[in-house]
């Protein structure tokens, strides 16, 4: 550790997300003093939990998971010592209507694993939730997905890219519009093909271990009380309650004045991780310089996309999955939050639905959306029919994630910012990931790294990616 750095160095980091968190974990690491600014009373941002007045219950403001390519995340959760707070699957069951069921997963030719991209070929090839005609037109779309593509600015969506390549309903259905969507969080027409290809090759092709699952076994404020403990055992800080209202640049001092309601805080370094509407509030009362406007119109090319959820008790257990995909129906995905997270010691059942990239669901009212999301549910569980629902709650997240339509690429600034000595993260920044919580923790230890580049001691924070394993590993050259 950098005893230079403990004693005076300083920063501030704006935002209690993922984004934030990791940047400030990781500079107090090496010695900086961090004060971690956050408005809400809780940390994690858009990946939090917290009382539900209505239910009584502390819930996630909706379901969260990480994989086995996300490494940054993984890593930030080793750093602060909640690794073991992951739940690991790399089984996948789709169920449609009726209970019909489809498992997919990496399979084994005796006791040694198929190479990727072979290891879900078996599994697939089997699948009954694809007819024999989507699973030709999946496997051209895949393999013209396999290889890395220069055309990040292509102007072509996703959908048209889909209907060039001939997918079938069946393959836009269950697919394209369900996993891939939920994954990106956005209808297949506002979706660019490469980040729809890098979900694809991530968790389908490049390795069994890159597409394993990981849900929290905890509610993820608790997931992230480790953050707070981890900064304060380093001579750092975490205030809660801190809504930032300005900052003020002292040229003559090189520090920042940063204005909160709850008082004044001074640091050498800031680092502002927030969304991009976020930082748009901030805008008007930074100083003035250049690339201010720049900046500004790079944010106002950003738009956010809802993501819902319906949260369900049961007097009885409804299932014995601890999560599933859901076909054809308007709720997409079940997680079993009561046997995900064992904690809760419940009596009956919990369990989270989720509706992703739907913007006429979260038009729905309370009563409209539970009505519907427990109908639909005893389509695919029949115990659904005669459980008591006991209580439900409704979040709507609607600034859940920012879009990633062609052409985003321009409009995500990088870490340095057009200030000096202040740092920007957040998913949306320029990290080449989509808004995922691994594009937070990256922009986090990109910012870090921008901030030690700048004191003139380079560190690296960033966690390398997975390497693609088996035959991708020789698998090159541009995409179609």
């Amino acid at each position: 550790m950098d005893e230079h750095l403990r004693s005076e160095q300083s920063v501030a980091v704006i935002g209690g997300g993922v984004a934030g968190m990791s940047a400030a974990c990781g500079l107090a690491d090496i010695g900086f003093k961090v004060v971690l600014l956050e408005r809400r009373g809780y940390l994690g941002g858009r990946a939090s939990s917290y009382l539900h007045p209505g239910v009584n219950e502390v819930i996630d403001n909706c379901q969260h998971v990480v994989f086995g390519c996300c490494t940054n995340i993984a890593g930030f959760y080793q750093r602060i010592g909640v690794a073991d707070k992951i739940h690991w699957t790399s089984d996948m069951t789709m169920i449609e209507p009726g209970g019909r069921r489809s498992h997919l997963g990496p399979s084994k030719l005796g006791p040694i694993g198929l190479p990727a991209p072979l290891h879900g070929m078996p599994s697939f090839l089997t699948a009954s939730a694809f007819r024999f005609d989507d699973k030709l037109a999946l496997g051209r779309a895949f393999r013209a997905m396999m290889k890395p593509g220069p055309d990040n600015d292509s102007d072509e969506s996703l959908g048209d890219w889909l209907r060039r390549h001939k997918q079938t309903e069946g393959a836009m259905n269950h697919f394209w519009r369900l996993v891939i969507a939920s994954a990106l969080n956005a209808d297949i027409e506002h979706i660019a093909v490469h980040y729809a290809a890098k979900v694809v090759r991530e968790l389908f092709m490049n390795s069994a271990e890159a597409g394993s699952m990981g849900m929290s076994i905890v509610p993820l404020s608790e997931l992230y009380d480790g953050a707070k403990q981890f900064l304060e055992e380093r001579g750092s800080k975490v205030v809660l309650n801190a809504n930032v209202e300005v900052l003020s640049w002292d040229a003559p001092t090189l520090k920042w004045t940063i204005t909160t309601r709850s008082g004044l805080h001074t640091a050498d370094y800031v680092v502002i991780a927030l969304p991009f509407d976020g930082l748009e509030k901030l805008l008007p009362g930074l100083p003035q310089t250049p690339g201010a406007a720049v900046l500004a119109r790079q944010i106002a090319q950003h738009e956010h996309w809802p993501i819902c959820s319906v949260h369900l008790w049961f007097d009885r257990e409804i299932t014995q999955l601890d999560h599933a995909v859901l076909l054809d129906r308007e709720i997409h995905w079940l997680y079993n939050k009561g046997k995900l997270q064992p904690g809760r010691n419940l009596k009956g059942s919990y369990v989270e639905l989720v509706v992703s990239a739907s913007r006429d669901f979260a038009t729905l009212t309370r009563e409209e959306a539970i009505a519907q999301a427990v109908q639909e549910l005893g389509e695919f569980f029949p115990m659904v029919r005669s459980a008591k629902l006991e209580k439900a709650a409704l979040i709507k997240e609607v600034r859940a994630t920012f879009g990633v339509p062609p052409g985003i690429d321009s409009a995500r600034p990088p870490a340095v910012s057009p200030w000096p000595n202040l740092f920007l993260a957040g998913d949306w920044v320029a990290t080449g990931w989509p808004s995922t919580m691994e594009s937070g923790a990256r922009s986090g230890h990109l910012a870090a790294e921008a901030i030690c580049r700048a004191t003139g001691r380079p560190r690296n924070f960033l966690v390398p990616d997975l390497k693609p394993q088996g035959l991708m590993k020789w698998i090159g050259g541009g995409r179609r």
